[in-house]
């Protein structure tokens, strides 16, 4: 009976979290109990949580866009969940959704877990495809943190279920090198001023079909999300890339052409801006009227361990963790800022809703530009090439 109290006090510590399944392993050993000595002085209830307890770590494989991204997820999330679960965390990453797509439909079932996804189009299309699941969602407690505004479009999708949740979001805005053009200029011209020119092989562009056409239909002053006259975007982008420097491809690369002054105005994603401003960087961001606003999700994929995979989502929404990552990352969480005190340096980066309704962003609309994706995607890919 001795045994079976310090067992029990030791699986209390355990289950709040105060030893991970190592550490609580290591003490019954120095306890001298083991689970046939005092099997049978457990309760049922006792049995089945030592035999959770016992069971052998399970491996999570998470996939994401690398960069300073990934760095935040290691540091603040992945490293205290393994030490607190003994699960492991296996990272991989990719440049595009596109690319990962790829991966996923080449794998095995079950071998890609959780990823980054980009929100609304990724989750559309893995679960079109048949790649989607239903979370548990009474394992992820902390989904009550999140902004319902970043919640209903994943749920109209899926029918008020879900197989990812929202994580963080964001903007992909005007940056621009302030040594060389003013704020002035950019806010009167808005996304114009990516044609100008004025700087003609100082201009960069992200590689990524979504964002081009986004930008030419600003250019061509027609609403992105129901776009009139593509024939005219089209010919937006031909002008656009007479005055490119170069497509940039990663996050990476994009910091780079800014912080060395190869490019002195790109679109870009505000996160990596903000970076670049803690940095010591003089770059300049200014959203457009109707720019990209755009959120990310957690995205489960079929075939992955569930309970261990929800867990480690509902572990990256403790608000310490979000926060943390944000913080890291520079994209403000998906929290409710009505609901969770977000600090101070959250509030003031690029993109950040304090009301938590997200009213005053334009997203995009998944099933029409989802719908478009093939014809538009192969005719960028010749622009792109100089055709």
């Amino acid at each position: 009976m001795d045994d079976t109290k310090r067992y029990e006090r030791l699986l209390q510590r355990y289950r709040d979290g105060d030893i991970s399944r190592r550490g609580f392993f290591g003490l019954l050993g120095v306890a001298g109990i083991a689970t046939g000595v005092m099997g049978t002085g457990l309760t049922a209830a006792g049995r089945k949580a030592m035999a959770a307890a016992a069971a052998d770590p399970v491996q999570v494989r998470f996939d994401g866009w690398g960069g300073v991204v990934s760095e935040a997820f290691r540091k603040h999330a992945f490293n205290p969940y393994e030490e607190k679960t003994g699960n492991k965390v296996v990272e991989g990453t990719f440049a595009s959704g596109d690319e990962f797509l790829t991966r996923v439909k080449a794998g095995q079932p079950g071998e890609y877990n959780l990823f980054h996804a980009s929100g609304v189009f990724d989750y559309a299309r893995y679960t079109n495809l048949g790649y989607g699941v239903t979370l548990n969602e009474d394992n992820i407690p902390n989904l009550k943190l999140v902004m319902p505004a970043l919640q209903e479009p994943y749920r109209e999708v899926t029918n008020g279920t879900l197989s990812a949740v929202p994580y963080d979001y964001g903007t992909t805005g005007i940056a621009y090198n302030r040594d060389h053009v003013s704020d002035e200029e950019v806010k009167e011209l808005g996304a114009a001023i990516l044609w100008s020119d004025k700087y003609a092989g100082k201009i960069g562009g992200w590689n990524d079909w979504r964002t081009r056409i986004w930008y030419g239909a600003l250019k061509t002053g027609q609403d992105p999300n129901n776009i009139q006259d593509m024939d005219a975007v089209w010919e937006a982008l031909r002008e656009h890339r007479e005055g490119l420097l170069k497509y940039w491809t990663s996050g990476a690369e994009l910091m780079n052409l800014l912080a060395s002054g190869e490019i002195y105005l790109t679109e870009a994603w505000s996160g990596r801006v903000a970076a670049l401003q803690q940095q010591g960087e003089n770059i300049g961001y200014h959203d457009p009227k109707n720019g990209f606003a755009w959120q990310e999700c957690l995205m489960v994929l079929k075939g992955s361990p569930m309970e261990a995979t929800e867990e480690l989502v509902n572990f990256m929404l403790e608000p310490e963790v979000a926060i943390a990552v944000a913080e890291g990352q520079n994209y403000p969480p998906s929290l409710d800022p009505n609901k969770v005190d977000l600090g101070e340096k959250i509030p003031k980066l690029p993109a950040f809703d304090p009301t938590g309704t997200l009213e005053g962003l334009t997203f995009a609309k998944p099933a029409y530009w989802n719908g478009h994706e093939q014809e538009w995607s192969k005719m960028f890919g010749r622009i792109e090439k100089g055709y």
